[in-house]
């Protein structure tokens, strides 16, 4: 199936907004794009760009064609690599795909020990089989056991095809006598992201799922704790750091006089001002290439988050018309991602009561966003482990926080838990199990260094953990083991 959006059969000519601090006009049938305006010497100049390809880096090819001729941002991938100096003892476990059928690794793992096996399910993105079931006595040697949902077999309400579904964020979970997957996928209608859930009487299937969502509205990233009196919950993650890029374009190409307010680089104001000239176009284009084309503009606003949020808050009391007050309040409420919780029936199939936050981004390093919460229960207390910042460069990484209970309040740790090596890089979306040595291991998804975006291949990785109280710790192999306080709870059974 072919995207929804194919490219123009025709030139569209984009002018530059009024009153961009750099006014950039663009020619573009979708492949090609002519951009006129100022080089970096002031004078005007012209040129022409093809985008390669409609993938996550063929646009910061594009955008690193265009920046030494307009003097724009170079995106951050396309740079001189840093790097990173911090170590951890990951251990990788699955870094090549394990048959044809799967496409780009084991994104976002959710991992549950069952008997003598390790069950792994993983994102598909818009692979034809979505969310592979990986199984392994040892946890070297895997063997793929299937899909969630091969191809011919998605949910009615779920989009499906290539460009057009993200399968995301599966996690397995044995409850009430049969074993669950709850997932996020984009609705047919709109393409929303909502999240569903799915049903076997063994954790290789056969499942089923109802012919609606669990949950709509732009959410993601479902994740189920159990508390100590056998109740469960179902968590998930506003999806609102795909909502501001967009609120923030659209308002810039509307009112470009902000720009300059807003970024005080000259750099980021040209990148801006050019985007801002792309809005009109890049508003048409499926979720996701919008994110690829806007990549550049969540780069410079996260490079400085704090401080652009605190210029945008600035802005939006000094300004006198209402029609700009309004969308400033609208970026600046889609940069919280809020993470929420709400009770699970007991077939786990409908939420009820009223949802509870429980965390949202507010740490320097976490930027505009965090996401993919996993919760689990050891000793007495609950432990989080979370992703933050952009999971597309180097700079995502892996958080904690603990509380004592399982909705919170959480104390998070003022700094991240693990973050890119110079091996691996951008670590993230983590989930817990029991490991071989009966302890709690930390399973999380990584780059090869260089070679991050939307599609490229992410190994599995796991550290065992520490969990002492209000700390947490990873541990290497030849660390010795900790005294054990009490069984660590990764998953539940609801009575």
């Amino acid at each position: 199936m072919q995207p929804l959006n194919p490219p123009l059969m025709h030139r569209l000519r984009l002018p530059a907004p009024a009153d961009a601090p750099f006014a950039f006009d663009v020619v573009t049938d979708g492949e090609g794009f002519t951009v006129t305006g100022p080089d970096p010497s002031g004078q005007t100049a012209t040129a022409t760009f093809r985008l390669r390809e409609r993938t996550h880096n063929g646009w910061l090819d594009l955008f690193a064609a265009i920046a030494p001729r307009f003097g724009t941002r170079v995106p951050r991938n396309r740079q001189p690599a840093e790097v990173p100096t911090f170590t951890a003892p990951y251990r990788p476990l699955l870094t090549e795909n394990l048959s044809a059928e799967v496409l780009h690794g084991y994104g976002d793992p959710a991992v549950l020990r069952v008997g003598e096996w390790w069950y792994l399910v993983a994102t598909s993105n818009d692979a034809p089989d979505s969310f592979p079931i990986a199984r392994s006595r040892d946890l070297r040697l895997w063997e793929l056991r299937g899909f969630v949902f091969p191809r011919g077999h998605k949910p009615a309400w779920a989009a499906d095809g290539e460009g057009v579904s993200d399968f995301w964020a599966a996690e397995m979970h044995r409850m009430g006598g049969e074993y669950r997957v709850y997932f996020s996928a984009r609705e047919k209608d709109g393409h929303d992201l909502a999240i569903g859930v799915a049903t076997a009487p063994t954790p290789e299937g056969p499942w089923t799922t109802p012919d609606q969502p669990l949950l709509r509205g732009g959410v993601i990233d479902p994740h189920v704790v159990v508390d100590d009196r056998g109740a469960a919950y179902l968590l998930w993650k506003d999806d609102s750091n795909d909502v501001w890029p967009s609120l923030l374009n659209g308002l810039l190409h509307d009112h470009a006089r902000l720009i300059a307010e807003l970024l005080p680089d000259q750099a980021d104001q040209r990148s801006a001002s050019l985007l801002a000239t792309l809005w009109p176009w890049i508003c048409t284009r499926e979720p996701m290439e919008r994110f690829f084309v806007q990549q550049l503009l969540i780069e410079v606003v996260t490079d400085d988050f704090t401080a652009v949020r605190e210029r945008l808050r600035a802005l939006q009391w000094a300004e006198e018309e209402p029609e700009v007050r309004r969308p400033i309040r609208a970026v600046l409420d889609a940069m919280r991602t809020p993470v929420w919780a709400e009770w699970l029936s007991p077939d786990g199939r409908s939420l009820l009561g009223e949802r509870t936050l429980v965390m949202a981004n507010d740490q320097e390093w976490e930027a505009h966003l965090i996401e993919g919460v996993w919760i689990t229960r050891h000793g007495g207390k609950y432990y989080a482990f979370y992703a933050g910042n952009d999971f597309s460069t180097a700079r995502y990484g892996i958080g904690a926080a603990v509380a004592d209970a399982p909705l919170g309040p959480y104390r998070k740790l003022p700094e991240p838990l693990l973050r890119s090596t110079a091996e691996w890089w951008g670590p993230g979306h983590p989930s817990v199990a029991e490991g071989p040595d009966g302890e709690p291991w930390l399973f999380l998804h990584a780059f090869f260094p260089g070679e991050t975006g939307y599609n490229e291949f992410r190994a599995l990785l796991a550290v065992p953990l520490v969990l002492d109280g209000e700390g947490v710790s990873v541990r290497s192999a030849d660390e010795p083991r900790p005294a054990r306080e009490r069984e660590t709870q990764t998953t539940g059974e609801v009575r």
